[in-house]
C-alpha cells in the first residue's frame, strides 16, 4: 500500500463541536487536506511541541518519549491507517533496532508523540479519498485561527496581545516564568511571541 506523507498545517477551534479542535493535515505533495477533530488536551499537547514550549513537568507524551528512549526504542513513523464510521485510526511504528512493532493509537496521541520524535506522518489513499478535502487552484488556504497555545495562526486584533506590547522586557520575562509554573501554556506562548518580536 502506497504511503502518502502529510504535514501539519494548523489547529483551529472546531465549528461543530465546542471544546474540540480541528487538526488540519495536508499532503506534502498535492492539494488535499485532511481535517481531524481532536480534544482540547491533545490539541494542547501538539501545540506545545510545535511551539517548542518546555513544561515544568513532563506531559504524558513526553513521558512516552522518555520511557521509549530509556528502553532503547525509537519511533520511526506515524501512520493514519484507517477510517471507520467517521473515526480515524492510527499506528505508531516503533523499532528496537532488531525489528519493528506497530502500536494502535488515536491519531491525536500518535501525532503528539511523532512530533516529539521528529518523525514523518503518513496516511494511505483510501483514507485521503474518503475524508480528504481537495483545494483547487482558485481556492485559498482556510484561515487557521490561533492554536491552543495562542499562536500558529493569525493573531486576533485587540485582546491581550496589544497589552503585552506595553510591558517591559523584564516584566514579560517574569510573567513567562509565572505562566510556565502555573502550566498556563496559552499565556506563555503569547508572552514568548511578544518577546521574540522584540529580539
Amino acid at each position: 500500500m502506497n504511503k502518502i506523507e502529510l504535514e501539519i498545517l494548523g489547529l483551529s477551534s472546531s465549528q461543530s463541536q465546542q471544546g474540540s479542535f480541528a487538526l488540519v493535515l495536508g499532503e506534502t505533495v498535492g492539494n488535499r487536506r485532511l481535517p481531524i477533530i481532536i480534544g482540547m488536551f491533545e490539541a494542547q499537547a501538539i501545540a506545545i511541541e510545535i511551539e517548542k514550549i518546555v513544561p515544568n513537568r513532563p506531559m504524558t507524551h513526553d513521558l512516552f518519549k522518555s520511557f521509549a528512549r530509556n528502553f532503547h526504542y525509537t519511533v520511526e513513523e506515524i501512520m493514519i491507517s484507517d477510517l471507520k464510521e467517521g473515526v480515524f485510526f492510527a499506528k505508531i511504528v516503533c523499532s528496537d533496532g532488531a525489528g519493528t512493532t506497530e502500536i494502535d493509537a488515536r491519531p491525536s496521541d500518535a501525532i503528539a508523540i511523532g512530533l516529539r520524535f521528529n518523525v514523518p506522518i503518513f496516511t494511505n489513499e483510501s483514507v485521503l479519498s474518503e475524508a480528504g478535502i481537495v483545494l483547487t487552484d482558485e481556492e485559498s488556504e482556510p484561515e487557521i485561527p490561533p492554536t491552543p497555545t495562542g499562536s500558529g495562526g493569525r493573531k486576533k486584533k485587540g485582546s491581550s496581545n496589544e497589552k503585552l506590547k506595553d510591558l517591559s522586557f523584564d516584566r514579560l520575562t517574569s510573567m513567562l516564568e509565572e505562566a510556565l509554573k502555573g502550566e498556563d501554556y496559552e499565556k506563555a506562548a503569547k508572552i514568548r511571541d511578544e518577546m521574540n518580536r522584540r529580539n
